[in-house]
């Protein structure tokens, strides 16, 4: 398996913040590449974007505003530490402090990216978090469905 990533790879990335200007920079910095991007307002979005089925889908990588409406980071990562599709979630914030980033390694979770995007940072971040899950043996999976903010996914 190649250890590079390029644009030509075919990566899922989903993008779940509340703010439209996260999406237009995003979609600006993948709209020249083969990396298929979904967006996500919300946790309840993310969860329809995560659960629904997908056929060959390529394992995703999330990248998740550290605010959100409906609830946290901290809960879409539980949401998908228990799917069967393995996914990295990276946290995006205004400010990545020290504090942040021992807290988002800690749960679990795999990076943050400070906003605004810088092209070159959000290549690198998402493309090393995809290259992991594709080296990432098989998780178990818990027959319980993840429950988040109130709907069961």
């Amino acid at each position: 398996m190649e250890n590079k990533i390029d644009s030509t790879c075919k990566v899922q990335v989903i993008a779940v913040s509340p703010f439209e200007s996260d999406h237009i920079a995003l979609a600006h910095i993948f709209g020249h590449t083969a990396w298929r991007l979904d967006s996500a307002r919300s946790l309840r979005e993310a969860s329809v974007l995560l659960f629904a089925p997908h056929g060959n889908a390529v394992p995703p990588v999330i990248l998740c505003d550290e605010t959100l409406y409906d609830g946290s980071w901290q809960d879409l990562l539980r949401m998908t530490q228990g799917a069967s599709c393995p996914a990295n979630l990276i946290v995006t914030a205004n400010r990545a402090d020290d504090r942040l980033w021992a807290e988002v390694l800690n749960l679990g979770a795999y990076d943050v990216l400070q906003k605004p995007f810088r092209s070159q940072e959000v290549f690198r971040t998402v493309g090393l978090a995809w290259t992991d899950l594709r080296k990432a043996p098989a998780r178990k999976v818990s027959s319980q469905p993840a429950v988040v903010a109130g709907a069961v996914a």
